[in-house]
């Protein structure tokens, strides 16, 4: 008798992402497709507006998502003799919310100004 799993439980546990993965690009690819044809019937229609990207906002929030991510691997990368991977669950997270929190009061100051 083997102690392990057996072998057909081995292929359907390695399946499964490879399914996910599948399953979410035809999910992409449809929604692309589908968007694509929407917008050009719009624009046959004559009714299509394109929506403004606002460039600044988009710099200003990538980059302090960046920054903050960066910095928090680089600490845990330098401490990691003496805690765990682990740390990084909920480094990540408070960093990411308060670089949002940084973004907010950037962008508020920005407009009162």
């Amino acid at each position: 008798m083997e102690n392990g799993p057996s072998v057909a439980s081995q292929v359907i546990i390695s399946i499964i992402p490879i399914v996910g993965i599948v399953m979410g690009c035809v999910v992409v690819f449809f929604y692309i497709l589908w968007v694509h044809r929407e917008r050009m019937l719009m624009i046959d229609k004559g009714t299509y507006q394109p929506a403004p990207f606002d460039l600044d906002t988009f710099s200003l929030l990538s980059g302090i998502l960046l920054v903050a991510v960066g910095m928090t691997l680089t600490i845990v990368f330098v401490v990691v003799g003496t805690s765990a991977y682990t740390l990084l669950g909920g480094l990540i997270p408070l960093t990411v919310g308060i670089a949002l929190l940084a973004f907010f009061s950037l962008r508020a100051r920005q407009r009162s100004a």
